[in-house]
């Protein structure tokens, strides 16, 4: 590794399908706006296409094949020691469908990062595009925000907002959202990366000062 990469900060992403995010982060490394050092990526699906976009960039890809492993709390166990032998200074997830542990997060706390696409804390959990049409909502979007052991919960640092209009569908509006992501995701793994972005005590600071709301980029 060259003094250079020794100076950036460390991170490991964990992914479980497509890694739609992952390559706009991988993309954004290789054209200079985002300084990090990628040293692994790990899923826990062995069929993830991300897994196949790490490798084609040199990025060490490890699987952790949930259905290997004898029950949850083995899985959840291997997971977090491999984590402590990597000891990155960020932990990105990246469509990572399995809820860390309370070990986990308490392990890495203020270290771990999630993008979830909806404009948090609305409409945790799965299938929010169909949900937010479901429901009539005129914003949708997505939200960065640090991980607990809580589904989708954490203090969110910064939201994409689009409208969504009359003829969107479910696959519109993921198309939508997930340009969304890349930008603040990408925004926020910087801001951390340059040491303008922390938590203390539940409360997020960029630039020392205390982030009151999430920082909000809105739809042209």
């Amino acid at each position: 590794m060259s003094d250079e990469n020794q100076s950036k900060c460390r991170a490991v992403c964990l992914i479980s399908g497509g890694g739609t995010n992952l390559q706009a982060i991988i993309d954004n490394i290789k054209d200079k706006s985002l300084k990090i050092d990628l040293i692994s990526v790990i899923s826990d699906n062995p069929a993830a296409k991300g897994l196949q976009r790490a490798e084609k960039e040199g990025i060490d890809a490890t699987i952790f094949d949930f259905s290997s492993f004898e029950d949850r709390k083995q899985f959840d166990q291997c997971l977090e020691k491999e984590m402590v032998e990597l000891d990155p200074d960020l932990i990105i997830l990246a469509g990572y469908m399995k809820i860390l542990n309370s070990s986990f997060c308490n392990s890495f706390a203020g270290k771990i990062l999630n993008i979830h696409p909806s404009l948090l804390p609305k409409y945790k959990g799965l299938n929010t595009h169909q949900r937010v049409i479901d429901n009539q909502e005129r914003l949708h979007g997505a939200s960065v925000h640090f991980v607990t052991s809580e589904l989708d919960d954490g203090p969110v640092i910064i939201q994409y907002q689009c409208n969504i209009e009359n003829n969107d569908d479910r696959h519109t509006l993921q198309k939508k959202v997930q340009q969304g992501e890349y930008i603040i995701y990408t925004k926020a793994i910087q801001w951390f990366s340059e040491k303008r972005l922390s938590i203390e005590s539940g409360r997020i600071y960029i630039d020392g000062a205390p982030l009151n709301e999430p920082k909000v980029i809105k739809h042209d």
